[in-house]
C-alpha cells in the first residue's frame, strides 16, 4: 500500500491515466480505523483482493475498470459493503463509516 499523508493518500508515482484506482478511508465517527480490512469483490461477489487499513484508516486498490464491491471488516463493527466503479483516468475515493 502506498504511504499515507494527512488528508489522504499520496498519488505520487501513480499514473492515473493508466490505472483504475480505488482508495479511501475507514472511519468510526470522525476517527480513522487502523487495522480494519477492506476486501475487493468483483461484480459477481467473488473475492479478488484484501488490504489492511493503515494507522490513518487509508486503503488503496489497483483494479480493472468496472463495478466492484468494497467489504469493510473492522473490530466491533458489522461488515459494511459499498459499491464503487473503477475507471482509467480517475481515482474512485470512498469514505466508509463503520
Amino acid at each position: 500500500m502506498c504511504g499515507a499523508k494527512k488528508g489522504g493518500l499520496d498519488l505520487k508515482g501513480v499514473d492515473v491515466d493508466k490505472e483504475a484506482v480505488i482508495q479511501g478511508q475507514v472511519l468510526r465517527g470522525e476517527e480513522p480505523v487502523g487495522g480494519a480490512y477492506v476486501r475487493l469483490l468483483d461484480a459477481s461477489g467473488e473475492f479478488t483482493a484484501e488490504v489492511p487499513t493503515s494507522a490513518t484508516g487509508h486503503f488503496r486498490f489497483f483494479a480493472a475498470p468496472g463495478s466492484w464491491t468494497l467489504r469493510t471488516l473492522a473490530p466491533k463493527a458489522s461488515p459494511v459493503d459499498r459499491q464503487v466503479v473503477a475507471q482509467y483516468g480517475e481515482v474512485a475515493e470512498v469514505a466508509v463509516t463503520v
